[in-house]
């Protein structure tokens, strides 16, 4: 009987414990994710502080270049090329927004398929869906592609950046996001508007390079115009020598000539190359030191428009008034408008 009873125990198979495939599954797995992890965790930081160590050094090269170094220069393309690379830090930091974002995404990736690997979850399958995937979107998301490829081009062609005040032929206004789908841009009145990237067929950038300001004032017709290119001569020179237009102006004012000639006034115009979004605020202040200059000078500046009619000029003192009465042998005045209607 007690033998019969330990042949059936020896029939019956008793599991064995593998502890070292326990500890492979229970410890192992989960440090190799933990520094898969740490791994792309490490990864991340590395490449993104070679981003920004990068990225501060164009920043840092960009703004030594100041603007009075600017002011040096005579002739306009080299004024565009030192302007423009006024722009590097601008384009920089969006290279390095896109860079960053990328790098991260990439990590992010791999760190997941290596992860679903240590779980032992055959990642094959998703590979080949993820390849389905983007052929499907492809061709039927191809407006989604265009915008994502035109935004990427828009930062790295630097067309515009943020802050820069442009026309993208529906809306003019500041930017004030760039994504790689979307622009969003404030215009003059304060309306939000949102561009897609892919839709955006011309850029009309006011704010790359330098503007040029124009003023034009009116003087009286027989007014010296030696004297008025004189004194703007003065001005602009003032101007030029005040450090306070450092930043606004990037040459001297220039007495561009006469612009129109009438009966009663002649247009000077006077030209300055600003500043980037300063176009405004120069005109201004070359108006407003014109006025004041000539006041003083008592340069006139006569009042020009169209509809004005001049008054008529007031009888000398002692001049005998003249009467409104027909005199000896002249008809009536006519009188128009003056009698009862007809019924």
């Amino acid at each position: 009987m007690f033998s019969s009873g330990m042949d059936l125990a020896a029939q019956v198979a008793i599991p064995t414990i593998d502890w070292g495939e326990v500890a492979t599954v229970l410890i192992g797995t989960p440090i190799k994710i933990v520094l898969i992890v740490l791994v792309c965790i490490a990864s991340w930081i590395v490449l993104t502080s070679i981003i920004n160590r990068v990225t501060k050094r164009l920043v840092e090269k960009a703004e030594a270049d100041r603007l009075t170094l600017a002011r040096r220069t005579q002739h306009t393309s080299d004024l565009s090329a030192v302007l423009m690379s006024q722009r590097r830090r601008a384009r920089a930091e969006a290279i390095a927004s896109l860079l960053r974002s990328i790098t991260s995404a990439f990590i992010a990736c791999i760190g997941v398929l290596l992860v679903l690997a240590q779980l032992e979850i055959n990642i094959t399958p998703l590979l080949a869906s993820a390849g389905v995937i983007g052929v499907a979107l492809g061709f039927g998301a191809q407006s989604l592609v265009k915008d994502y490829l035109s935004g990427i081009f828009l930062i790295l062609e630097d067309q515009y950046g943020v802050g820069d005040v442009v026309d993208l032929g529906p809306v003019v206004g500041t930017v004030e996001e760039v994504t790689l789908r979307v622009t969003r841009v404030r215009d003059m009145s304060g309306v939000v508007w949102y561009v897609r990237n892919g839709e955006v067929l011309r850029v009309a950038n006011r704010s790359q390079g330098w503007t040029l300001a124009i003023v034009d004032l009116p003087v009286a017709y027989d007014e010296n115009l030696d004297r008025v290119k004189d004194l703007v001569e003065a001005v602009a020179e003032d101007m030029d020598q005040d450090p306070k237009y450092d930043s606004m102006l990037l040459d001297k004012p220039a007495f561009a000539g006469v612009e129109s000639v009438s009966g009663e006034a002649v247009t000077i115009r006077v030209t300055a190359k600003a500043a980037p979004e300063q176009q405004v605020a120069v005109t201004r202040i070359i108006r407003e030191r014109l006025k004041l200059t000539f006041d003083r000078a008592g340069i006139r500046m006569p009042v020009v428009g169209a509809g004005q009619v001049a008054a008529p000029a007031a009888p000398p003192s002692g001049a005998t008034p003249t009467s409104s009465l027909p005199g000896p042998g002249q008809p009536p005045p006519k009188t128009y408008g003056t009698g009862p209607l007809k019924p």
